[in-house]
């Protein structure tokens, strides 16, 4: 990947690229069936990129049975797992050489500086295809104890068609979080990406077909989630789904999966994550530091983002200060600007009405320590400040609400008891973060916190090789981690009587 670097030469390289916004359907790229479109519109300048696809019901019969045909046949789970393993390697190649179209493709549909999809999302997205694909020729079955003159394997079985539904605040890392462990397993897949940024998953598609991928294997349809989404969730022929958003949509894709085939789910739903700060915590400036990248790191459009502050009252005012400091290293700038690292754009300006409409509640209910201004740059209004609210009541909205934007809330805190009543008071449990010099308060309080992952002494902590994914309603199924083809495969037993 080149990694340009001036403004300039990534503006000029997004007038150049050529942006197909049709499907990708049995290996070759197709309009929808009723020739339907949607506009992709920047946000970064509200500029158009490109007609969409919007994939009729006809269109996600045509992409199922092409993956289901792909998957009967064997030419891709019929192949053995070092040839898979070959193919995904190579598919990382191609993907690591385009990284610069990726990463732009991400940055134009929903607005991330360009120096956080070159240097995080493609990296990242390069590496979860390379470490599934040296994973699968590693697996080992199981042979338990049975009774003499038997014998049982249990083996892991590809599930067969999977639909995969992404959201658009990391277009590419995401499906590539749903795909690589899917393919690897040797399922075909269905993708239906965010309306809000089709474009790199369409591009994905077209370079795994280059690697050897054939087609029927990795089809795309882009859409609407009523009509798209919705078709896949309610398909007979698809055995399993996938997805990645909010929780209200997860709760629909669960009863479209009662209405049709119980069709095995996988939802990381959203969080409204805490994040601890006691008063031993060793660096509380860098725990500042760390609290505003938590909150405010990809304009705090994460699912996992630790929006919620808990301080303890005894460093609260020195913590503050130090919070309303490195707030502003993610003053929103030019997302092709390869020198700037803090915020871009929201996704749209119908999301930043909604921010912009969180904001004027907290502040009048509360105290806006620093940001809340809306800003126009490049002729775009979808540029919102870092925010931070003090002063809410214990049952303000803000509390418990997923804003999905560069908002934080911060509650002081005396006891560690009321730091985790706190912090468990949510309908969510995807994320904690705690910050403490104590070993024994980091697995006390560890333990307590209701989240699939806890960070101590750091935020949102991830890796390829631990799982990811929450309690309550953020959702079940994991991502990441050799756990993550537990969504892709099931236990088959064979029992052999030879005696």
């Amino acid at each position: 990947m080149t990694k340009l670097s001036t403004g300039t030469s990534w503006r000029e390289l997004a007038g150049s690229l050529r942006l197909d916004g049709r499907a990708l359907i049995d290996g070759k790229r197709r309009d929808a069936e009723n020739g339907a479109t949607f506009p992709s519109i920047s946000p970064i300048d509200g500029r158009h990129l490109a007609d969409i696809a919007s994939c009729s019901a006809s269109d996600v019969d045509a992409a199922v049975d092409s993956a289901r045909t792909a998957f009967a046949d064997g030419r891709w789970s019929g192949l053995g797992a070092e040839s898979r393993k070959r193919i995904l390697l190579q598919l990382a190649e191609l993907m690591e050489a385009h990284g610069s179209e990726l990463a732009l493709l991400d940055s134009l549909e929903m607005g991330k500086p360009i120096a956080q999809s070159t240097t995080v999302d493609v990296p990242g997205s390069v590496e979860t295809f390379r470490w599934y694909a040296e994973l699968v020729d590693k697996l080992s079955d199981e042979i338990p104890s049975t009774p003499p003159g038997s014998t049982a394997l249990v083996t892991r079985a590809p599930l067969g068609v999977i639909a995969a539904i992404t959201p658009w605040n990391y277009p590419l890392e995401i499906a590539c979080w749903k795909l690589a462990p899917a393919l690897a397993a040797g399922n075909s897949v269905v993708l239906k990406p965010a309306g809000q940024s089709s474009l790199s998953a369409l591009l994905l598609g077209e370079l795994a077909i280059e690697a050897g991928v054939p087609a029927g294997v990795l089809n795309v349809v882009p859409g609407t989630g009523r009509i798209a989404g919705e078709g896949l969730a309610r398909h007979l022929g698809v055995d399993a789904l996938a997805f990645t958003g909010s929780t209200a949509v997860a709760k629909r894709l669960l009863e479209c999966s009662g209405q049709s085939n119980m069709k095995q789910l996988g939802l990381e739903a959203g969080g409204k994550s805490a994040n601890l700060v006691f008063d031993d915590a060793e660096d509380l400036d860098a725990a500042a530091a760390k609290a505003a990248f938590g909150a405010f790191y990809n304009q705090g459009e994460v699912c996992s983002a630790n929006s919620r502050i808990l301080v303890q009252r005894g460093v609260a005012e020195q913590f503050l200060e130090a919070l309303v400091k490195h707030s502003a290293d993610y003053l929103p700038g030019d997302p092709l600007d390869p020198e700037h690292n803090g915020c871009g754009a929201l996704v749209n300006s119908e999301h930043a009405d909604q921010v912009q409409q969180a904001i004027d509640a907290g502040r009048a209910a509360g105290t806006v320590l620093t940001g809340g201004r809306r800003l126009a740059l490049n002729g775009s209004d979808a540029y919102i400040e870092p925010t931070v609210i003090t002063g809410l009541p214990a049952d303000h909205p803000l509390h418990r609400t997923e804003i999905f934007g560069p908002v934080a809330t911060v509650t002081v805190f005396d006891t560690e008891d009321e730091a985790v009543s706190l912090a468990n008071d949510t309908d969510y449990g995807l994320a904690a973060s705690l910050w403490t010099a104590s070993l024994s308060r980091a697995h006390r309080v560890s333990s307590r916190l209701v989240a699939g992952t806890v960070s101590v002494n750091t935020v949102d902590a991830l890796s390829l090789a631990t799982p990811f994914g929450g309690f309550k309603q953020s959702g079940f199924g994991r991502d990441l981690s050799v756990h993550a083809l537990e969504n892709y495969t099931g236990l088959k037993t064979t029992w052999i009587q030879h005696g």
